[in-house]
């Protein structure tokens, strides 16, 4: 059966929430935790309301960028290697609440984001060679995910 656009469409962005809402298993409970709310935290650490609404929008941002790759054809080699480079970002990210949160360590959590944070390079780049709208989508991506390594970074080292 092949799919057409609009299913398309909706399988990329409903992967990317997925995402967002397996990662919400392990970060939902841990923030009204004593253990969350006695880490110290930099003082440029957003408010924690911020940051569901920024990762649903990076996620179907993330979801729209994934379908015009996908839509350039799977027989395509290029689209297949794309492809596999934006799901090792995805389950890097998705990696990063269960080591954080779920095991409650930002050390590992450092180490996983800064993995990810090239993955999700290495994802621009690839997208770029067959859409730069593609690429230019997950633009935002990375800038907040260098934003959260920083936030990362600062409470390793705070605690």
């Amino acid at each position: 059966m092949k799919l057409n656009k609009i299913g398309k469409f909706i399988i990329s962005i409903l992967i990317c929430q997925l995402a967002g809402v397996i990662g919400s298993f392990f970060t939902a409970p841990a923030i009204p935790t004593t253990w969350f709310a006695e880490l110290k935290k930099p003082g440029f650490f957003p408010p924690v309301w911020l940051f569901a609404p920024a990762w649903i929008t990076l996620f179907f941002l993330m979801g729209i960028s994934l379908y015009l790759i996908w839509g350039r054809g799977l027989e395509k080699k290029e689209v297949r290697v794309a492809l596999i480079i934006f799901g090792i970002q995805l389950i890097f990210n998705i990696l990063w609440s269960v080591l954080f949160f779920g095991l409650k360590s930002p050390f590992w959590g450092l180490i996983d984001i800064v993995l990810m944070w090239f993955a999700i390079l290495a994802t621009i780049f690839s997208f770029y060679k067959i859409s730069s709208k593609a690429a230019f989508l997950l633009i935002p991506y990375i800038l907040w995910v260098s934003f959260a390594t920083l936030l990362n970074f600062s409470i390793w080292r705070l605690n």
